[in-house]
């Protein structure tokens, strides 16, 4: 995990864009999926009484999801204005007369911004302490903000050694790239993916198409928009399973699930319980 330091202001990826195209796919459906997928992941029927921060909120949807949830309190922010304008948004459609629905401009590597939030019952970081440049700082600044006994939720790209490597170079490129060639960048690497994907779903009789609808139904997400995040996503960090549970184990924190992407390119998640020191 290395440390380098990086603000939203400097070259990387526009995800708030990204999330923009997104929204005009989102439909009931893919909510009713990120819904699902948030409470069987933190293993609780609701957020009844319960606060929840989201960092880096990107489209807003699982921000939307917690208040479906019943969330006694949700905060969104994100350093990206693009972004943030997707929470707002959501939260124009769906919880238009909601109080306590807040949304912000905010960097999780601001500790004075992080310092006015306070602490909070359940703590989502999906995707994205690994895309500010800042890897191992983002990690560490996110401790404080869980309160003792809630909940840290957090997916971080997976380590693929020699691959990853590989990956950072595309993402590179991508990100130096003219706008009108990105498309031939993300478009041939999508393809040669999915149709191996395709074909291995084939020759074992299975439908060939089911990874692009797990993808709507297991998070409510868009298989192309995720595609489009992962060629474009820059800044770029990995770091493998047993890093993140042990950086998190020695500062009090109790692993309480694990879903792995199975040694291959994405994210692995987590969900973490803050159970005090061990000291």
């Amino acid at each position: 995990m290395s440390d380098e330091n990086n603000s939203c202001n400097e070259k990387r990826f526009a995800f708030g864009k990204n999330w923009q195209r997104f929204l005009s796919v989102l439909n009931e459906e893919r909510i009713s999926s990120a819904v699902k997928s948030l409470k069987d992941m933190v293993m609780l029927d609701d957020f009844k009484g319960k606060t929840f921060l989201d960092i880096g909120s990107g489209s807003g949807l699982f921000s939307l999801a917690a208040m479906r949830l019943g969330a006694e309190r949700v905060h969104s922010f994100d350093c990206d204005p693009q972004a943030v304008a997707c929470s707002l948004e959501l939260k124009r459609r769906y919880c238009l007369n909601t109080s306590n629905w807040t949304i912000k401009e905010g960097n999780i590597l601001d500790t004075g911004y992080l310092a006015s939030l306070g602490q909070w019952n359940i703590v989502y970081a999906w995707g994205v302490l690994h895309h500010t440049g800042a890897m191992r700082k983002a990690l560490e600044n996110v401790i404080a903000l869980v309160k003792n006994g809630g909940y840290l939720f957090i997916a971080i790209y997976n380590d693929q050694g020699g691959a990853s490597r590989r990956w950072l170079k595309v993402k590179k490129i991508y990100n130096t790239a003219p706008k009108w060639a990105r498309l031939f960048i993300v478009i041939p690497i999508m393809l040669f993916f999915e149709s191996k994907y395709a074909i291995i779903h084939m020759i074992r009789s299975r439908d060939p198409f089911k990874e692009w609808r797990v993808k709507s139904q297991s998070r409510g997400m868009s298989k192309f928009y995720d595609w489009v995040d992962w060629i474009g996503g820059y800044p770029f960090e990995v770091a493998k399973p047993e890093e993140i549970f042990d950086f998190y184990h020695s500062r009090g924190f109790m692993m309480e699930r694990i879903k792995t992407c199975g040694g291959s390119y994405g994210c692995n998640e987590f969900v973490f319980k803050n159970i005090g020191s061990l000291s």
